[in-house]
């Protein structure tokens, strides 16, 4: 006991030299009210122009060598072939269908083509079976829809840079530093307003540890591309602020689920790194998701008209938070799977049953979130729009019947677009919002010195309110923005994503948190129905804080920028075109036998491998080239690194768009 109040007199005494420093200058709020949009402004702006500024530049893995179009590049693990100008690689001849074929790698470097249109041929040096993945090697013959092509490899691991290309990703240091200012900012900020200061102390201190820290270690694993957890880091110390301005106890518990979100996030990050093992631990998530919603079904607390809490020894859990990340790595599929239609009536089947149960539970805001990714899933998945406008149809009508049994969501819906006549009861939490809000102006009122923090929610679902009273419209705006720059850098990185896998996850990760977004930024100022869901980083809660960075995993593991994802191997070393993985066909039981490569027969030995500069842009061997570093293509500035791959395509070869060469 004498230590712990020795320890809080110190913090006192910290708080009140503090306050005597700035209070000679008319206090600290006003500098800080004027400081804090530059600093947000310019953080948000490097993330956003390393993010999204230069071009995306893809691999090479090989060519296909198609007689009249000339060598098509094979830029991805799974590579749509058909006539439509949506494929990867086009074909446009009659006799060959809009989507024929998928040509696909494994995790071991074998390569497969396989006939998925219904009446299209397809042949692997004179054998053809339909639905059925046919074997590759370099050299081989095929035949498409009566269109003769080679198959030319350049490596079986591993990718080549395509262009010349340039990407820019700002360093990070600079950026660290204006963050880690902010922090500080922040944290005397919430002193100044005299807020309890141990926790404000403990918590910021720690928060600016774990951000130099993250970008420490980020730097010895090689990786500068962090701007998307910088950007996730800025969200979450706005968070802890608005949680210290509600209730500063409530920081302990947040940095605690932000520590817990933090390692999901690595942890499935780096799960995410092999494509095999990730796809292969999805039943076991479906079946424990379905086990985590029943609990919560039986022995769920009811909170505000729903049963979505747990409470487990004083500390209350939501697992619909969980069920998010769940329900995203459960619909995902690589194209093997999406080949397949019965893998998507099961997915439409599970995702029923969650939703369902999310009904039941009256959590009807986090059902339109699953159902919104449910959307953005089964037609990256299938394309059937036909069958999702049959599934929406349906869903508005059970939407419509909830509302006529439900009463607190039809009251909802009764105050909505009319608050301000029911300012003293439906509309009492959107009123005080916007009146909030326009309190605050664009620079705010000061971190803590908010009104709005007293009402019901305002630091979850009203949490939009309360950064535009407290931190101004502008930093308020800022994080809208930053979820959006989040969704435009994984549209960006799909572009040339490795697997379909990647693609579907990011892009299904990113609509929750985008959706989630609309509706608690329009649903706090009547816009729209008030359906309290959270703001993603920033609104108060243990459960919704670590399911946002676990849904970030997602986003990082789309991104293939070289010395930028920790979730995604980057191609360093290469396998010669002659390797003794090979496919063998047994005629006389008419199948393909993959087990007749023994991986442990093959050496990885350092001189097994080569770096691509020892190929050719003909994708040839040359044994004479020297096997030096890529750092003598990369040029660097003070603020930069640019990457430069000097390969010999020009830019008037290669047209990115319509995805093969001229």
């Amino acid at each position: 006991m004498p230590l712990f109040a020795a320890d809080v007199k110190f913090f006192d005494y910290f708080s009140d030299t503090l306050k005597s420093i700035f209070s000679s200058a008319q206090g600290f709020t006003f500098f800080s009210r004027l400081i804090f949009p530059v600093l947000a402004v310019i953080i948000v702006y490097r993330c956003l122009k390393s993010m999204l500024g230069g071009r995306t530049i893809p691999e090479l893995w090989g060519h296909l060598k198609v007689e009249g179009y000339g060598r098509l590049p094979v830029k991805r693990w799974e590579n749509t072939i058909g006539r439509s100008r949506s494929n990867d690689i086009v074909i446009d001849v009659l006799t060959v269908s809009k989507t024929h074929a998928v040509l696909t790698k494994d995790d071991y470097g074998k390569w497969t083509i396989t006939n998925i249109s219904e009446n299209g041929s397809l042949s692997v040096n004179g054998h053809s079976e339909r639905g059925v993945p046919l074997p590759l090697s370099n050299g081989s013959v095929l035949n498409i829809g009566g269109v003769s092509a080679e198959f030319e490899l350049l490596a079986q691991r591993g990718g080549r840079r395509l262009n010349s290309d340039v990407v820019r990703i700002l360093k990070p240091f600079r950026t660290v530093a204006l963050l880690s200012f902010f922090q500080l900012l922040t944290a005397i900020e919430l002193l100044v307003a005299d807020i309890s200061p141990a926790p404000i102390i403990i918590c910021f201190g720690i928060m600016m540890m774990f951000t130099w820290g993250y970008y420490l270690l980020m730097r010895i694993m090689g990786k500068t591309g962090i701007e998307a957890e910088l950007l996730a880091i800025f969200l979450s110390t706005l968070g802890l602020a608005v949680s210290a301005g509600a209730s500063p106890a409530e920081l302990y518990k947040q940095l605690a689920a932000l520590a817990l979100g933090v390692v999901l996030f690595l942890t499935l990050g780096w799960f995410l790194r092999d494509l095999k093992r990730a796809v292969s631990i999805q039943k076991y998530v479906l079946a424990g998701t379905i086990a985590l919603l029943l609990i919560n079904l039986i022995f769920g607390t009811i909170t505000n008209g729903a049963r979505n809490w747990i409470i487990i020894g004083g500390v209350s859990i939501q697992p619909s938070e969980f069920a998010k990340v769940a329900f995203v790595y459960v619909g995902t599929a690589a194209m093997n799977k999406l080949l397949t239609k019965k893998n998507l009536f099961y997915f439409i089947a599970f995702s029923g049953f969650c939703i369902g149960i999310l009904a039941l539970l009256g959590d009807f805001g986090t059902a339109a979130v699953f159902f919104v990714a449910f959307l953005v899933i089964a037609y990256m998945r299938s394309g059937d729009i036909a069958t999702l406008s049959l599934i929406c149809s349906a869903v508005v009508l059970g939407g419509v019947m909830a509302v006529k049994f439900k009463p607190y969501i039809a009251n909802r819906f009764a105050t909505w677009g009319h608050v301000w006549e029911v300012a003293h009861a439906g509309g009492f939490q959107q009123t005080r919002t916007m009146s909030a809000a326009a309190s605050g102006g664009l620079f705010g009122v000061g971190a803590g010195n908010g009104w709005l923090s007293g009402i019901v929610a305002a630091d979850t679902d009203l949490v939009f309110g309360v950064l535009c009273e407290e931190w101004g419209l502008i930093i308020a705006l800022l994080c809208a923005l930053s979820v959006a720059a989040l969704a435009a850098f994984t549209v960006k990185s799909s572009a040339t994503a490795r697997s379909s896998f990647y693609v579907i996850s990011a892009c299904s990760a990113m609509s929750m948190l985008v959706f989630q977004t609309i509706l608690n930024v329009l649903g706090s100022v009547d816009i729209l129905p008030l359906t309290g869901v959270t703001f993603p980083f920033i609104s108060n809660g243990g459960s919704s804080l670590v399911s946002t960075w676990g849904l970030l995993a997602f986003v990082k593991a789309v991104d293939n920028r070289k010395s930028a994802s920790f979730a995604s191997v980057p191609p360093k070393k290469f396998l010669p075109l002659i390797h003794p993985e090979e496919y063998y066909y047994r005629e006389e039981e008419g199948d393909y036998d993959y087990d007749d490569y023994d991986e442990s027969e093959y050496d990885e030995d350092e001189d097994d491998y080569s770096s691509y500069d020892d190929y050719d842009e003909e994708g040839n061997y040359d044994e004479d080239e020297d096997e030096e570093e890529d750092d003598d293509d990369y040029s660097d500035d003070d603020d930069e690194d640019d990457y430069s791959y000097d390969d010999d395509y020009e830019d008037d070869d290669y047209d990115n768009d319509d995805r093969f060469f001229r």
